[in-house]
């Protein structure tokens, strides 16, 4: 790449554009039971990390992530001995799973042969024309959709000769080749993504995809990093792209446990106001006038509220500047003072307490509203 190329994709900005297009303008997409775009609620997806192969470890990591809350899980199958394996996780599992594969047609076809709810594949690495349309007639057969997912770091050689790098419009190019060799065999149930470890990279393909297409879109900031560093890339790149109304699914990519990743896509989608259940915890950075221990009592009351699934705001508060109308404003929240703190419910003093006794008083006033709320009739 030149220097006066490096240069100028140094200086690359993000270009907030909200009238790209909206997520209800996506084509809807079935997995299983879920809807991919068309309007429908952002779905949280993860991937597990197990040798597929295995399948009691395999099954028990997607357990664990349906049980933080993952809609859709996706396991890699590299090899015969992970796509003879898919059958048995199928039936042992009720969340929707998806297939990743590479290079291989024939694992694809096993894969949707097992019972996989969703591909993912790259048209372009498995093969002549002839595999990618017998790939496509078995998910027809199936119902099973296809996710186009493109990669900066597996961008085809003749595209980064041409845009002289992985840059946004090399990504965008390579996926369109991949939808068109899809639509010309008749297929439409496309779900397409374009992920860099760039946070500017991906937001502006992205954009310009959403220009081009109307399929749903899959957003990801790829290879992020480990759980600090690519808790804030991905914050930043997907709260981008999420503000602008791209998106249909998401999944953080973190070098650790993947159900990090779940709850990481929760707090981004809870911080825009597009999850829609589960307490978001308001709580102060602390400084000298803070006299409780509140670090230790808003992490004790995070943990122990995250069983909680009604939309409630909890205050956790440290002193008398901001602590009190902030308290006030939550649904439930405490303020402290001298070793103690008061307790405020839907904007009226309950009362005053020790300190010690905080997280045990909050945590009880927050599950007994939410208990209440969530017995009232519906509208």
């Amino acid at each position: 790449m030149s220097k006066e190329r490096d240069t100028e994709k140094s200086r690359t900005l993000i270009t907030l554009d909200p009238k790209v297009t909206l997520r209800s303008n996506t084509r809807p997409v079935r997995v299983k039971g879920l809807a991919l775009g068309g309007g429908a609620p952002i779905v949280v997806q993860s991937m597990t990390n197990t040798d597929t192969a295995d399948i009691e470890s395999t099954v028990s990591q997607i357990q664990s992530l349906t049980d933080a809350g993952c809609q859709l899980v996706r396991v890699a199958v590299p090899n015969e001995q992970a796509a003879s394996a898919l059958g048995d996780i199928c039936r042992e599992v009720d969340v929707p799973l998806v297939a990743d594969i590479h290079f291989d047609y024939r694992l694809a076809i096993h894969a949707v042969q097992a019972g996989i709810n969703k591909l993912r594949i790259n048209p372009g690495n498995i093969g002549g024309r002839d595999r990618v349309e017998m790939v496509v007639a078995a998910a027809k057969e199936h119902g099973v959709p296809i996710r186009i997912g493109v990669n900066a770091g597996s961008l085809a050689r003749p595209l980064l000769e041409k845009y002289g790098g992985r840059v946004p419009q090399a990504l965008v190019e390579s996926a369109l080749d991949h939808v068109r060799i899809l639509e010309d065999l008749g297929f439409y149930d496309i779900v397409i993504s374009l992920k860099a470890s760039d946070v500017a990279t991906t937001v502006e393909a992205y954009r310009l995809m959403a220009r081009r297409v109307q399929y749903p879109l899959h957003l990801g900031i790829t290879e992020a990093g480990t759980y600090f560093h690519g808790t804030i890339k991905s914050a930043v790149g997907l709260g981008i792209l999420l503000s602008m109304g791209l998106g249909d699914t998401l999944r953080v990519s973190l070098t650790g446990d993947p159900v990090k990743e779940v709850e990481v896509a929760y707090g981004i989608l809870q911080a825009l106001g597009l999850r829609q259940e589960g307490v978001e915890i308001i709580s102060c950075p602390t400084c000298g006038r803070c006299q409780i221990d509140l670090i230790s009592i808003a992490e004790a009351v995070e943990t122990r509220l995250r069983h909680v699934k009604v939309p409630l705001k909890v205050a956790v508060m440290g002193c008398v500047v901001n602590g009190p109308g902030e308290a006030k404003d939550a649904d439930i929240g405490i303020a402290g003072g001298r070793d103690r703190v008061v307790l405020f419910r839907q904007g009226k003093l309950v009362g005053q307490y020790p300190a010690e006794e905080s997280v045990d008083i909050l945590v009880k006033a927050v599950e007994e509203l939410a208990n209440e709320i969530s017995k009232l009739p519906e509208e």
